[in-house]
């Protein structure tokens, strides 16, 4: 059987989707999977900053349409990039182990110390920087990892922050100068875990195979704290949960209209952690208000 995974075009968004067909042939000899690659609006307009043009929705539009069209069967995004809000009739089926989550430092090749502009492709991560850095201005950026790494190379920028998972998974892990851990830059909802979306009258039993039980949890709960909170691509909102025995622990960060970062925290029960996330967001907007 013939099973059509939709992807963005960039060597990461491949890499992403070849991990999960991989998962899907070596448990499923009858299934052949074959990757669809599309370039998303997002991924076009790169003069731009992403509120200014549509925000996340963007980089999924055209996966969206190929997956109604029945043009793609399955489409694996980066759970991280993905609108806060999913179609009704395209759900979030499947989501992946999670990778490193954290958010890293990374500077040109050949350099040993930050001189010059901080790169970032969002809110999120420039507000936080600026307790880290004082003084030192970042630069939005846009575009692919690889891009960006060339153009840091070329000297447009004296470092840049990306994701680890991504530098990780495109065997790039030897480009990270430093990690910034979880208290220093709360990393945005999802990051580090695959997304599965699909049809919703698609049977996915046999996406068992991809399926992370602590990885859906905390991506649920992660994504309902944005959501609580109208996050969208450049909102400056974060949160990252973490299972521990037979509890979560949520964390969460939200920025008032006067640029005051609020930070909270939650412990509960795993499988109420879309309701956790929601209690937090709620919690975060009282006392910012």
């Amino acid at each position: 059987m013939k099973l059509i995974i939709g992807s963005r075009a960039s060597r990461l968004a491949v890499i992403q989707s070849q991990l999960v067909m991989d998962a899907i042939s070596g448990a499923h000899p009858d299934i052949e999977p074959e990757l669809l690659t599309l370039k998303t609006t997002g991924d076009r307009i790169l003069d731009r900053p992403l509120d200014k043009i549509g925000g996340k929705g963007l980089f999924v539009r055209e996966l969206d349409a190929a997956l109604r069209e029945g043009r793609a069967d399955l489409a694996v995004h980066s759970c991280k990039d993905l609108p806060a809000d999913i179609p009704a009739d395209l759900p979030l089926c499947a989501f992946t182990r999670r990778e490193d989550p954290r958010d890293a430092l990374v500077l040109p090749a050949g350099k040993d110390r930050l001189d010059g502009p901080i790169g970032c492709s969002s809110l999120r991560r420039r507000l936080q920087l600026e307790a880290l850095f004082p003084g030192v201005p970042t630069i939005p950026v846009r575009g692919n990892v690889l891009t960006r790494l060339e153009e840091l190379d070329n000297g447009e920028f004296g470092a840049l922050v990306l994701a680890a998972a991504g530098l990780r998974r495109l065997g790039l892990e030897g480009r990270i100068h430093r990690y910034f851990t979880l208290q220093e830059m709360l990393p945005a909802a999802g990051q580090g875990i695959l997304a599965v979306q699909c049809r919703r009258d698609m049977d996915t039993s046999f996406l068992d195979c991809v399926r992370d039980r602590d990885a859906e949890l905390c991506a649920r709960a992660e994504r309902a704290f944005i959501r609580a909170l109208d996050g969208g691509c450049s909102s400056p909102v974060a949160a990252h949960a973490v299972i521990e025995g037979e509890s979560m622990k949520i964390s969460g960060l939200f920025v008032d209209i006067n640029n005051k970062i609020s930070r909270g925290l939650l412990c509960g029960i795993p499988e109420q952690g879309e309701s956790l996330g929601t209690l937090l967001a709620e919690k975060l907007k009282e006392e910012a208000a």
